[in-house]
């Protein structure tokens, strides 16, 4: 599961207060029977809502329009709401799955992996179900999407095919036997629904994510703002030093062991996914974090 370097202005998809309040027409709850509530859960777990909501006070929840801004290029994301015309009303849930697992529009087209559907295709049958319940049960808003301003050659997409037979590998998250339910859990949060691999992992040439150095940090952050940390557990560079409590009480209110605070594109990520999580979850991320293997 690797990423075009687009894709390190995905943090920006877990931020912007407001915007997944705004959207939701129930209360997230991973036990919950009702697939609409279950699949809002599942919507916060993968940063979904602010990705597709525009900045400012009067932007449309999910109605797309968001720049995220890369070397390649400017990307708009596209309205996930269910209107029929300019959003996803008319989408089967084949169509959805397509798009999560295979990233491949209902049109037959192949997504630009901004849309991170390289991480995305390890999602569970049971939550891609209850994500497009949910989405069908948010409010619809025509808003026309905003074409992508790429710069040549990468506004070709007869060249998306290469890079995913290069950087693309479908199909369930699989992970090595003998871990425990928390870090099966853990893993999943992190790859997959989270997938945190895109901002802190680095890239090859080609912009593929170079699992070699998985979650070893990235020497650029979204938009040319700085570095993105290493959260693997090197006593020098990354985390370390922190305890499992460290951790998950940086991912519910943004403190850090020194008493610092997360910035940036991070802040964002804890106030709209990682604070909304139930404590369980933010308990397996840290049991899986602080199981990888230390790198500089």
């Amino acid at each position: 599961m690797r990423q075009f370097p687009v894709v390190t202005a995905l943090t920006l998809a877990l931020g912007a207060a407001g915007a997944a309040h705004a959207a939701d027409p129930v209360a997230p709850d991973p036990a919950s029977a009702d697939p609409v509530a279950r699949g809002a859960y599942v919507f916060t777990a993968g940063g979904c809502a602010t990705c597709h909501t525009a900045p400012g006070a009067d932007a449309k929840p999910l109605a797309g329009g968001r720049a995220l801004k890369t070397a390649f290029g400017t990307f708009y994301t596209r309205n996930i709401t269910p209107d029929p015309e300019t959003g996803i009303g008319k989408w089967s849930e084949e169509d959805f799955r397509r798009a999560l697992r295979e990233g491949v529009s209902p049109a037959g087209e192949d997504f630009y992996p901004a849309f991170p559907y390289t991480a995305y295709t390890g999602i569970t049958d049971r939550d891609l179900s209850d994500l497009w319940a949910y989405l069908r049960s948010v409010p619809p808003v025509q808003q026309a999407n905003t074409p992508h301003e790429l710069s040549w050659p990468y506004s070709w997409r007869s060249l998306l095919p290469g890079w995913r037979l290069l950087n693309f590998s479908e199909g369930p998250f699989l992970v090595a036997a003998g871990q425990s339910a928390e870090w099966y859990r853990g893993a999943y949060l992190v790859r997959v629904l989270g997938h945190c691999g895109e901002c802190h992992t680095p890239r090859d040439m080609l912009g593929g994510l170079n699992w070699y150095g998985a979650f070893s940090g990235n020497p650029q952050a979204p938009e040319g703002g700085g570095k993105i940390p290493n959260i693997t557990p090197d006593p020098d560079h990354g985390i370390g030093g922190w305890s499992d409590r460290d951790i998950t009480y940086y991912l519910e209110t943004g403190t850090t062991p020194d008493g610092d605070f997360a910035g940036g594109a991070m802040s964002e990520v804890i106030r709209e996914n990682t604070s909304k999580l139930v404590p369980a979850d933010r308990e397996a991320i840290a049991t899986y974090l602080k199981s990888l293997k230390p790198l500089p």
